[in-house]
Parts: structure tokens; sequence; C-alpha cells
């Protein structure tokens, strides 16, 4: 197992919290992103559909990290948030371009390119595969509590002491050497 592979995700730091199920039309687990979700050919955030929140769910987040940029801290590629419980399907494009599908109320914050909503993969060529972590909280109040104008790292704050269960899907990509 590579280096990279044993970065921590951002929720391992977490406690323990009831699990419930995410799926995607595009993202398969451990498998390879589609074109659609690499910033350089579709740039589109995924379809993303959850089922089975625990009982007291009045809102969602959603978050895609990659740990295993070469940083030292990872990359936040998307984090939005307040999403309403009665909401447990975002359609492709929902954090991406005019947010179309994006339901009323819900906050979107920068990502780490600066960008407020989705960034696809974008791994510098040779690093190997990188792990993109699309996450699905249930957070224990309808507002979590930032602005649109907080950090990634103040929304995982924020969910540190308000997800109440956590579903997760990965995909991964990579750029060979010398593309």
């Amino acid at each position: 197992m590579s280096e990279l592979k044993r970065r921590p995700l951002p929720h391992d730091f977490h406690p323990p919290v009831a699990g419930f199920t995410v799926v995607s039309d595009e993202v398969t687990d451990g498998g390879r992103l589609p074109s659609a979700q690499v910033q350089a050919e579709g740039n589109t955030s995924p379809h993303l559909r959850w089922e089975g929140a625990p009982e007291g769910t009045r809102s969602y987040a959603v978050t895609c990290f990659d740990p295993d940029a070469p940083t030292g801290s990872g990359f936040w590629h998307w984090s939005v948030f307040d999403i309403p419980a009665s909401v447990t399907e975002l359609p492709a494009g929902a954090g991406s371009g005019a947010m179309k599908g994006l339901p009323e109320g819900a906050v979107h914050v920068r990502n780490d390119a600066g960008t407020p909503d989705f960034t696809g993969a974008a791994p510098p060529p040779g690093d190997g595969p990188h792990r993109y972590v699309f996450t699905v909280y249930a957070v224990d109040q309808e507002k979590l509590g930032p602005d649109a104008d907080a950090t990634p790292a103040v929304v995982g704050f924020n969910l540190r002491f308000h997800a109440i269960g956590r579903a997760q899907l990965i995909g991964e990509y990579e750029v060979p050497a010398g593309d």
C-alpha cells in the first residue's frame, strides 16, 4: 500500500456516529472518478442520493475532500451545508455553475481553489492515485451555524459537534507522469 493510502480521512478525527448509505449515478465507491468530476474535463459535482439517516436529522451537509493532495492538509473540493432534511438527493451539477438543483437555503463555502462551488479532481501528474471522499453528514440542527464566508475547516469544526450520522463514497483519480 502506498504512502498516500495511509493518509487519514477528515472524519477519522471525529467521534463515531451512525452510518447510513450514499450512492451516485456517476461515482462508484472505490472506482475511478468519471471525467465529469475531473477539473479539466467536466468539473461537475456528481449526483448523490442517500437514505437511512438517523432519527433526529434536521439538515444535511455534503463535502468532497482529497486527503492525498500534496499540501500537508489535503484539499477541500466541495463544502455545502444547511441542506433541508427533506432533501435526500442532489442532481449532477447541483454544486456547479448555476447550482441548478441545489435546494433553497443550502449554503456553499469556498473550496480550497477559492471558488464557492465544486471543483473537480486535478492531482499533479505523477503524484499517484488520489482519493476523493464524498461525505454526506446528517446534522442535528437546521442551520449548522457558519455562513458562506466560512472556510471548509470551520464547517468541519461545526460538523464535529453536530453530525449525528455520516455516509461516504470514495472515488479515485490519478494523472500519470508526463501527462
